[in-house]
């Protein structure tokens, strides 16, 4: 039976021997939401890069280019990390890169994986299908914040565990930390991570709306997964 785990923030990776392994990389408020909602609005292919100015650069060959730093839009880019912001049709049919606090970090320090799958509360149900179809041991990368552990993904990791229960084994404490947690929180988790840290940051930039969408669990079937030197949808 394959196992399951779960790594906390991307400055564990280290610790870990992500060959032959897949890795679901998540970051619930909001990259890999949003990510997740651009491939279900259309978008042909999605570029997650690490720093702003190579994010800037994919504009000349006609990417639109999509921004965030602590949570707000940065400057001079076609969009930012609200999944509101890819619904209006725009995306359709276009590539997109992106570069997020966290998000597209997680997904970068995990291409030693054999398959990287984007994951989120959107799309849970197409991922935990897809890893048992594979087949091979799971790691979930939590972006958490700034190298530094957060509640949204960790929630989210118990999540998809509790769905591969009895089809992966899971006798790590990371894993069985999040799956209780999840159990705990999931009657009503927009209350739950009401006082967590980032929801208290994102509340304050007035983006309600945002966290109570990205919490919605099974919307979508789209599954975001890493190909050389980008995302792709496996289910368009």
């Amino acid at each position: 039976m394959p196992s399951i785990d779960v790594c906390f923030s991307p400055e564990l990776l280290h610790l870990y021997d992500l060959k032959g392994k897949a890795v679901v990389a998540v970051d619930i408020l909001r990259a890999t939401s949003t990510m997740v909602t651009a491939f279900a609005e259309g978008a042909a292919t999605i570029y997650p890069v690490m720093d702003l100015e190579e994010c800037r650069n994919f504009a000349v060959n006609g990417c639109l280019t999509a921004a965030e730093r602590n949570g707000i839009k940065a400057e001079g880019f076609d969009l930012g990390n609200s999944p509101f912001g890819y619904m209006d049709g725009k995306v359709k049919g276009r590539e997109i890169a992106i570069t997020t606090t966290n998000g597209t970090r997680a997904i970068r320090m995990s291409e030693a994986a054999s398959e990287i799958v984007v994951g989120a509360f959107l799309n849970l149900q197409a991922v935990a299908d897809h890893l048992e179809s594979l087949g091979l041991d799971v790691l979930i990368v939590c972006a958490g914040w700034k190298g530094q552990f957060n509640l949204e993904d960790t929630l989210f990791a118990g999540a998809l565990v509790e769905r591969l229960q009895g089809k992966f084994s899971s006798e790590n404490d990371s894993t069985l930390a999040a799956l209780y947690l999840y159990q705990t929180a999931k009657a009503d988790l927009l209350n739950f991570l009401r006082q967590s840290s980032h929801v208290r940051r994102l509340e304050h930039l007035e983006i309600h709306k945002d966290i109570e969408f990205c919490l919605r669990h099974d919307a979508y079937t789209t599954l975001p997964v890493w190909r050389k030197d980008r995302l792709v949808d496996l289910k368009s």
